[in-house]
């Protein structure tokens, strides 16, 4: 009797309970997990991807568009209206290699690591803030929306949310580092060449100094444009990996063959690397205007870029289409690795943690 009943007890209690959202009842992970594994990805991905970093901002940048002002002279006149796609390849791969070889000979290897510091000041709060709202919000979201937490909606939302607080968190780094990342040798009147700013600090120094506080908080407004790629990205990056994972059959059971755990790295890497270029070509114009407001003022203090829709319109207006995918072959040559170390290292961590 007490057999059969025991029996009957492991028949009508499932393992893994779950809501009638459809939701699994199992104990969430804490909301420090989410902290340390966006944190853990971002170091990853700021150090090993330094030098690419710094090769798009100065592309995305047009201080350094007079390097290549020589070699154009041989060149017709730049006319955005009558500019074709192969063109603007060859010339923007041109200025790509321009600036590759001045950062080498003027500046040394040094010179690819430039704002390094602030990178990893920035990038490592910035993705543990980003996968710590993300992460909470997608298990709040889910609550308050009543549905299931691999819903789009649910995504979406936890999306948005993480890449306001990541911006205006972060956004004195990034300008920080956008400024050292641009900061070139200038030649003074006894002959010596000096940069206009010495370190980090000194940068803080001037800034505050010549622009105020809201100095530090240039580029925001093209920073919360930015949320769209990031919804955009983490949407398509949910769907993918389900996608992939179902495809390569991985389990979803706590002892996991080795095979699961390669379809698992598989099936995470090729969805973030999809997922982010996808977002990259559609909303990549916001990078390059979040640069150029984050530029040094002139020598006489004016800012040639005051406003998000006047930066949009004086780019668009000056060089046209192709001045506002700037720097694109190094964006996504940085972003889809850095998409892949962040977002693999994350879940890695996430497995670890909850295992």
């Amino acid at each position: 009797m007490q057999e059969d009943s025991a029996r009957h007890s492991l028949k009508t209690v499932p393992l893994l309970p779950e809501s009638r959202t459809g939701k699994s009842e199992r104990p969430p992970l804490r909301s420090s997990a989410h902290l340390l594994a966006g944190a853990s990805g971002g170091l990853a991905t700021a150090i090993l991807t330094s030098p690419l970093d710094v090769l798009r901002t100065r592309l995305q940048s047009d201080y350094y568009h007079l390097l290549s002002r020589p070699i154009q002279a041989a060149y017709p006149p730049f006319k955005p209206a009558s500019t074709h796609l192969l063109g603007a390849s060859l010339r923007h791969l041109r200025e790509t290699v321009q600036i590759i070889n001045s950062i080498h000979y003027t500046e040394g290897w040094r010179g690819f690591f430039r704002g390094l510091g602030p990178s990893l000041a920035g990038v490592v709060p910035a993705t543990a803030i980003k996968f710590y709202v993300y992460g909470n919000c997608k298990r709040l979201g889910a609550d308050i929306l009543n549905c299931r937490e691999d819903a789009a909606i649910v995504h979406a939302q936890a999306a948005v949310a993480a890449g306001i607080a990541t911006a205006t968190a972060t956004n004195p780094i990034w300008l920080l580092k956008t400024r050292l990342q641009l900061d070139k040798s200038r030649t003074q009147a006894g002959g010596d060449t000096a940069r206009q700013y010495k370190n980090s600090l000194d940068c803080v120094r001037q800034v505050l100094r010549q622009e105020g506080i809201g100095g530090l908080y240039r580029g925001l407004s093209a920073s919360y444009l930015g949320t769209v790629e990031t919804a955009l990205h983490l949407v398509l990056y949910e769907r993918l990996k389900l996608l992939y994972s179902g495809a390569l059959g991985g389990s979803h059971m706590r002892n996991r063959t080795a095979w699961d755990e390669l379809a698992k790295w598989i099936s995470t890497s090729g969805a973030a690397g999809s997922a982010k270029l996808a977002a990259v070509l559609i909303t990549y114009p916001h990078e390059v205007v979040r640069t150029r407001l984050r530029q040094a003022p002139k020598e006489n203090g004016i800012l040639k870029y005051v406003g998000l829709l006047q930066c949009f319109r004086s780019i668009g207006r000056q060089e046209g289409l192709a001045g506002l995918y700037g720097g694109l072959t190094p964006h996504i040559m940085r972003a889809i690795p850095s998409s892949v170390i962040t977002l693999g290292m994350y879940e890695f961590v996430l497995r670890l943690v909850g295992s």
